[in-house]
């Protein structure tokens, strides 16, 4: 595989030495088979296990595989910005270190941007998305909750923003992620905050979803960090002038749904 990469992959790691060997695993032959120049970025945030040293062997028999380290742990919001910046892809996803979503719908999503659309984020919250393995329930009511409030507060129209999977131009990457201030879990309704503000067009993608255990999301301490976010992006957008939002789904594709609604309630 020669030439401009079609695509890059990040993957943000803490303390993922368990997990990473199935889900490099699972990535190498799907993207192998497609025949397209790609690069697959692991961005260690501050590991304490032997996640890094797997990695780095990895590399040796993985050309396309890059260990990228945090000197510290600051959080996912970080690890993902630092790999989406650093990434050379025409196009790049990020997708969680347990990989939930599996690669395969990738495709899903290269088709919204295909028909039009700068960003396609995964959604386990539309008609078509199939969750095979549900969370916890405090967990899953715990999401909703979340889900709800960030619609009513600064995202109308986003039925799922949390999903770990998502694909973005390399415009839009570099939009996006270049002045990110969240640093941990609650980084992604900023990402798509910022996508709103500058007129991009989101398009939301129906997958399919099996929740994988060992989450690193702490019930009391992460969530409520995440509701503080949320509150300090709804501030941001009350005193910040507004973009023309993106004017619906990409077009050819009924499955999405756009994240392209009019601002949040004053």
């Amino acid at each position: 595989m020669t030439g401009p990469l079609a695509l890059t992959v990040v993957i943000p790691a803490f303390d993922e030495a368990r997990r990473l060997p199935a889900t490099l695993g699972a990535i190498r032959p799907y993207l192998d088979a497609r025949g397209d120049p790609y690069e697959v970025l692991v961005v260690d945030d501050g590991s304490r296990d032997e996640g890094p040293a797997l990695v780095e062997a990895r590399t040796r028999e993985w050309p396309m595989l890059r260990l990228l380290r945090l000197p510290e742990n600051r959080g996912k919001g970080a690890a993902v910005r630092a790999g989406m910046l650093a990434g050379a892809g025409r196009w790049r996803l990020f997708t969680d270190a347990d990989l939930s979503t599996p690669i395969t719908e990738l495709a899903s999503l290269e088709e919204a941007c295909r028909s039009g659309a700068d960003i396609a984020i995964a959604s386990r919250a539309l008609p078509g998305s199939d969750v095979a393995v549900h969370q916890a329930p405090h967990r899953e009511l715990m999401g909703k909750t979340y889900n709800r409030l960030m619609q009513w507060l600064v995202l109308p129209g986003v039925h799922d923003s949390q999903c770990g999977f998502k694909l973005f131009t390399a415009a839009a990457a570099e939009r996006c992620f270049a002045q990110l201030q969240c640093q941990r879990f609650g980084f992604d309704a900023e990402v798509l905050v910022r996508a709103r503000q500058a007129g991009l067009r989101v398009a939301e993608v129906p997958v399919r979803w099996e929740n994988a255990a060992g989450t690193r999301v702490n019930s009391v301490r992460d969530s409520a960090q995440m509701l503080g976010d949320l509150w300090r992006l709804r501030r941001q957008l009350a005193a910040a002038p507004r973009a023309d939002p993106s004017p619906g789904p990409a077009p050819g594709r009924p499955a999405p749904t756009s994240t392209g609604h009019p601002p949040p309630r004053r």
